[in-house]
């Protein structure tokens, strides 16, 4: 199943919510991306079926290693875009919605040369 960036962004919305809190339920995705209760529904389902979420009896969701390495790598894509473009001198609200629209598109090469020219640079 081909992910779209609605998907990512679920899984990257589980991951964070994840790293605060082990039990992450629907509701709690939800809540956190202004979503309506039939849209996450929806989404989690889809995300079950492709093999990326699991949900337990309490309706605990849970990242399966797929989702997780989708998961991960939207959120450093997210946090270091974010972090690039802070420090190109753009506001950090600017930043973070530019790095939330690029981050679903960005080649995997392009990402890195981005990554690895800060790294070099001392920017983050």
């Amino acid at each position: 199943m081909q992910l779209k960036e609605s998907g990512e962004m679920y899984l990257e919305t589980i991951y964070i919510l994840s790293k605060k809190n082990p039990f992450v339920r629907a509701i709690d995705v939800g809540e956190y991306m202004g979503y309506s209760k039939p849209s996450v529904s929806k989404a989690m389902s889809l995300l079950k079926d492709g093999g990326y979420v699991t949900s337990d009896n309490e309706g605990h969701l849970k990242l399966t290693e797929l989702g997780k390495e989708v998961a991960e790598k939207t959120y450093d894509r997210h946090t270091t875009l974010s972090a690039f473009f802070e420090k190109l001198g753009v506001s950090k609200e600017v930043a973070d919605a530019d790095a939330c629209k690029i981050e679903h598109d960005i080649s995997d090469e392009t990402f890195e040369a981005i990554k690895n020219h800060a790294m070099v640079n001392n920017l983050f």
